[in-house]
């Protein structure tokens, strides 16, 4: 990008306002201008801030756009071509696996050509997982047919945003379109930004929302959308797809250049630093080639002939322009932040030398080289060896090695980290105190244990040195569950709080085998754990005394995302036990809306403001949607009541060693995010239990039993005394929000009279 400097006060140039600003929020601001109809959004770190930013500004009246929180992002893919398949206009923003989970959509916008804009802030792909930016996000999208621009800086991200919409919309084009920009470098980092002081500039920019179009928004023009194809029609079809996206090439230059003359910044195909005499240049996306360019500076001080090219768009891939600006250039190093595995390069190395086989007069050496995954910084000295190795490459006339990662280290031996913990196993969590026994005349477990005092031999299962948030209840409620469970466990952490601050490479708080997988892929993930131990126990190719109790831990939203794989794995009555956390958001995040989120509760995607009052439908009663599978037992659990809770462990226990799956859902603590004190956090929890907003109750083969009335024990409370001690409930109890409270405390009184109907009649 160039500013044009001496053409901002020229006629023409739009008044603009300058301040410092991040890319994320540029790209919300972007987005409030133009004032979307939709956004079908899912929380991923580090794009999370583009929903949060315009949920913030919703509150303040800003903007009309309809914000919907999904289940996963791969039900904010299909929000977003739902409503883009409807007429409106739409945005998102993803990032990392974010963006893997929703890719099988992708192409289906792409090829029925409904536009749209997507935001992709780059961030490394898992495993291992790192919420950190590089391309291998990004590098997956090449293929799905979207238009690719990328932005090297808070500024580029708020202009390629308004020039993205123009560009899906334009009749050549027809196509959605993704801006790809740095995660943390250009999502968080703040910059010198300029922005169009009037909304009205960006809106008459963009134009129209298109309406001549075969959008299902018509009752009375029906059109059919999505029909399946033959072979001869689809070749058909992905020509004019492919035709598409080459137009939008021009159309970027048509639009960039409309937009250089009211925003006075130009934005040309290749950005090209010292291009104009190179002898060796380096090829680089978005932010790192900002660093390269002073290095640039500093060679060329030094009479070396350096230079640096960045594309603006990689879909189209900019083939003629590279062509032209490397006719002269000697060496060319190709720095990706991406590696295609096994292909001797990465895709655009590929695309570059490609790019150059079309002139055959061209004898530019080129070097390809892997560099910061997982968010490694990329310094200038680092751009100096890129340099260097061009140089090198152009005096000896060839590349000693075309293809390498950079920055990557041997592993000393002598560093090996060795435990600090003898692993605990066996016997250490047998404490031989609990009992177990099915009574034959109630079909129910009868359970006996002792005084908790008699528990506490039994060593903990997570180590100290977790990086939990102080008085974060998730410990305090896993490690009283566990209490309940004698022998060895086996278990899988959902990403989330309680995984992220136990296992940071190469440490481990966990004490017994612990695995991990995405928030959508728990329990199918353990459920084909437990039953390849099944069956290699089965072969006689394993040899265990006694079978361990597998357990996957979820929160932090993971019964949202992933409710589809958890109902599955309860349907197929696999022998493990699913436990959720509830802390009642996506707390791993930043404390995002989850559908576990109760009515009017405030967090970072539902403000509280003069224009909104905090969430705005009632919390999943998760418990209650697991019991419909028919499992053998459901539970609810708090660490406010500590010999319920054990007690509830050591049937989970029985039951999914015996019979099959068991889910149980545990109350817990997030004063962070609460906003409340730590030391009040047993109190919260029991408060939630007496108002009856989070009931104990078990569902044992299919009868309900209430295992703490608060009724009969004369301790009901208003729910009044459960909010007053979250900030993030203090405004419900305000007067001008009544409605809502009410509303809350209905939706809470008629759960616990059904609840109570159940325990009154086991056939219900």
């Amino acid at each position: 990008m160039s500013i044009l400097e001496d053409k901002l006060t020229s006629q023409g140039i739009a008044e603009q306002v300058s301040t410092f600003e991040s890319g994320n929020e540029m790209a919300a601001m972007a987005a409030a201008q133009i004032n979307y109809h939709i956004m079908g959004y899912f929380p991923i770190t580090p794009s999370t801030e583009v929903a949060q930013y315009l949920d913030l500004m919703k509150t303040r009246g800003e903007h009309d756009i309809k914000l919907i929180p999904a289940d996963g992002e791969h039900g904010s893919a299909g929000i977003c071509y739902g409503a883009a398949a409807t007429g409106a206009r739409v945005v998102n923003a993803t990032s990392a696996n974010g963006l893997l989970y929703m890719i099988e959509q992708l192409p289906v916008q792409a090829g029925t050509r409904f536009p749209m804009v997507l935001n992709l802030v780059t961030r490394a792909v898992s495993g291992p997982l790192d919420i950190r930016g590089d391309h291998s996000d990004l590098y997956y999208a090449l293929n799905t047919g979207w238009v690719i621009l990328t932005a090297r800086t808070p500024q580029a991200v708020y202009d390629m945003n308004i020039m993205a919409l123009k560009i899906a919309e334009h009749s050549k084009v027809r196509l959605p379109v993704i801006v790809a920009y740095d995660g943390f470098w250009t999502s968080h980092q703040k910059r010198k930004v300029e922005y169009f002081k009037d909304r009205k500039i960006v809106q008459q920019f963009v134009g129209e929302c298109p309406t001549d179009y075969n959008f299902a928004r018509d009752p009375k023009k029906p059109v059919t959308i999505g029909a399946h194809m033959n072979g001869e029609d689809i070749i058909n079809n992905h020509f004019q797809q492919s035709e598409a996206i080459y137009n939008a090439g021009e159309v970027f230059k048509e639009i960039s250049s409309e937009y250089a003359k009211v925003s006075g910044r130009e934005y040309p195909v290749l950005d090209l630093y010292n291009m104009e005499d190179a002898d060796v240049a380096v090829f680089l996306l978005n932010s790192a080639a900002e660093s390269a360019k002073d290095v640039v500076d500093q060679l060329r001080a030094k009479g070396v002939k350096a230079g640096v090219i960045s594309p603006n768009i990689i879909r189209p891939f900019p083939a003629k322009e590279i062509r032209e600006a490397l006719k002269n250039v000697k060496a060319l190093l190709v720095g990706e932040r991406a590696d295609s595995y096994g292909a001797h390069g990465p895709n655009l190395t590929h695309e570059v030398k490609s790019a150059l086989q079309e002139d055959r007069n061209n004898q530019t050496i080129v070097l390809s080289r892997v560099f910061g995954l997982g968010g490694k910084d990329f310094y200038a000295s680092e751009a100096h060896d890129f340099f260097n190795m061009a140089i090198d490459a152009m005096e000896k006339g060839y590349a000693e090695k075309p293809f390498d990662y950079y920055g990557h280290i041997p592993g000393n031996p002598e560093n090996i980290l060795k435990p600090v913990i003898t692993p605990q196993h066996g016997d250490v969590y047998k404490s031989g105190l609990i009992e177990v026994n099915m009574d034959e005349e109630t079909n129910k477990l009868k359970v006996k244990i002792p005084p908790l005092r008699a528990l506490t031999s039994k060593p903990k299962r997570i180590a100290s040195g977790h990086g939990a948030c102080p008085g974060c209840g998730i410990f305090a409620g896993l490690e009283l569950f566990f209490k309940g469970i004698e022998g060895d466990i086996v278990t899988l952490f959902q990403t989330g709080c309680a995984y992220v601050t136990t296992t940071a490479y190469p440490h481990s708080s966990h004490k017994q085998t612990m695995m991990h997988n995405l928030f959508q892929n728990g329990a199918a993930t353990l459920s084909g754990t437990v039953e390849a131990f099944m069956e290699l126990k089965r072969r006689g190719e394993i040899e265990v005394s006694d079978d361990a109790t597998f357990v996957m831990i979820t929160g932090d939203g993971g019964m949202d995302i992933g409710m589809g794989s958890a109902i599955g794995t309860a349907l197929r009555g696999h022998k493990l036990i699913m436990l959720e956390y509830d802390n009642e958001g996506y707390m791993n995040t930043g404390s995002q809306l989850s559908y576990s989120t109760p009515l009017g509760h405030m967090t970072s995607t539902s403000g509280v403001g003069k224009k909104q009052r905090g969430k705005a439908f009632h919390h999943k009663d998760t418990a209650q949607i697991m019991a419909a599978t028919n499992i053998p037992y459901v539970f609810t659990g708090t660490e406010a009541f500590p010999q319920d809770l054990v007690k509830k462990g050591a049937k989970a226990q029985w039951y999914a060693q015996n019979v099959g799956t068991v889910y149980g859902k545990i109350l817990i603590t997030c004063p962070l995010n609460w906003k409340s004190d730590d030391r009040y956090g047993t109190k919260i929890v029991e408060e939630a239990v007496n108002s009856c907003f989070f009931p104990l109750y078990e569902i044992e083969q299919g009868v309900t039993t209430i295992t703490y009335n608060p009724e009969e024990k004369k301790k009901r409370v208003p729910l009044s005394d459960w909010l007053k001690y979250m900030g993030k409930t203090k405004h419900l109890l305000k007067e001008e929000n009544k409605p809502i409270l009410e509303e809350f405390e209905a939706e809470v009184e008629l759960r616990w009279s059904r609840l109570k109907a159940k325990h009154e009649n086991p056939m219900l």
